[in-house]
């Protein structure tokens, strides 16, 4: 009998043992996969935000423009990269039925009533156009992939160059009023394109 009870205490400390390993075990895993998900979470969070940011970026210079803040960069290259860097959110939103109402009104516009069709809506008309009849292969493959965002780093440099040059030196370009109103925007069009980069050579 009390063979028995040893044996019983000895299979009992041996699984008490192996239960308590495998639970350290298993709170190590718990512990790292928390970790990596806040890791890698808050750098889709970081992309995402800096896409939002970017795109506005990109609309705010296209208004500006549009006003009496003309420049003499070229603005319409601002559209590709809004094609390209504009959340998926708002481009499904809008390559859906609202998009092509927008369009079929703005073609209908243009095409019967030109007087009636302000200049200023010449650029947003083309975008929408573009984002209604773009092929998947475009709207869909080349937005989410690197081929994107280098398109979109490419027109960044290009208008921030461009932007220098026309203000006179790097220095006129943060001095004078509307020069540092543009050069902030197109800074913030670089920082997208540049991140979401670092992020997929990691």
């Amino acid at each position: 009998m009390a063979k028995k009870s040893y044996i019983r205490m000895k299979t009992e400390q041996k699984a008490s043992e192996l239960i308590s390993a495998d639970l350290t075990q298993l709170r190590y895993a718990a512990r790292k996969l928390a970790t990596d998900a806040i890791n890698l979470g808050s750098l889709g969070l970081g992309t995402s935000l800096l896409e939002w940011v970017a795109s506005f970026a990109a609309i705010y210079l296209l208004i500006l423009d549009r006003t009496n803040w003309k420049t003499n960069i070229l603005t319409a290259l601002l559209i590709p990269y809004i094609f390209l860097s504009l959340p998926s959110l708002l481009f499904s939103i809008f390559r859906g039925e609202i998009g092509r109402w927008i369009a079929f009104v703005a073609v209908v516009l243009r095409l019967f009533f030109p007087r009636h069709f302000p200049d200023w809506l010449e650029l947003p008309g083309a975008l929408i156009l573009l984002m209604v009849v773009a092929p998947s292969l475009i709207a869909d493959t080349l937005r989410d992939s690197w081929v994107g965002v280098v398109i979109c780093l490419a027109i960044a440099c290009y208008l921030l160059q461009e932007h220098i040059r026309a203000s006179g030196g790097f220095r006129n370009s943060f001095t004078r009023a509307n020069g540092l109103s543009n050069s902030i925007g197109i800074i913030l069009l670089l920082v997208y394109p540049v991140w979401a980069l670092v992020l997929d050579i990691l």
